[in-house]
């Protein structure tokens, strides 16, 4: 039998088609309680593009690694794809506003919000529970979306600031509902 790594491995065809919708595969996936991260860097033409992602993982502490996902029909999906470094910045509880801006397709969505410069020019929002400047490593397709993996590089955390949490469509604090999702 094969273990995880370097064993055989077999892939079996679906003999069937998925007895649920993808509102419902949504609202499970719910359930499984997140953080929010704004995702931003520094895109060919010098601007700085941003925004809100919720699918933020880590994968390896030796190397560094972390991943996060990215629609394919997402506006400035070229600018993500094509960048060479991100910052991962982890959202505050207090931050609720930071990240519905990033999750429109405003012009300028860095008006207004403390920024700093990080590595190659990437913009490190101010106030995060933490932020993590990777250099992009690798890139994956999976279905509608790909996934990035980014080595770590810099890291700065603020242990003091709470996290925002998101679960079952609202935005949470450790304890508590901080805001209604609009429907």
């Amino acid at each position: 039998m094969g273990g995880l790594i370097g064993g055989p491995r077999t892939v079996l065809p679906m003999t069937h088609s998925a007895s649920f919708d993808s509102l419902t595969l949504r609202r499970t996936l719910g359930a499984f309680t997140t953080g929010v991260t704004v995702v931003t860097l520094v895109d060919d033409a010098g601007r700085w593009q941003g925004l809100t992602v919720n699918s933020f993982n880590s994968v390896s502490l030796n190397p560094p690694l972390i991943l996060w996902s990215l629609g394919l029909g997402t506006p400035g999906f070229e600018a993500f794809q094509n960048a060479e470094r991100f910052v991962v910045n982890i959202l505050a509880a207090d931050q609720v506003a930071v990240s519905q801006r990033f999750a429109t397709s405003i012009a300028d969505k860095f008006a207004g919000i403390p920024v700093r410069r990080g590595l190659g020019g990437a913009p490190l929002l101010e106030g995060c529970v933490a932020a993590l400047e990777c250099c992009t490593e690798t890139l994956y397709p999976g279905g509608d979306h790909i996934i990035f993996i980014g080595r770590v590089e810099r890291l700065h955390h603020d242990p003091e600031r709470p996290p925002l949490l998101y679960y079952q469509g609202r935005y949470r604090e450790i304890g508590q509902v901080v805001q209604e999702e609009a429907e």
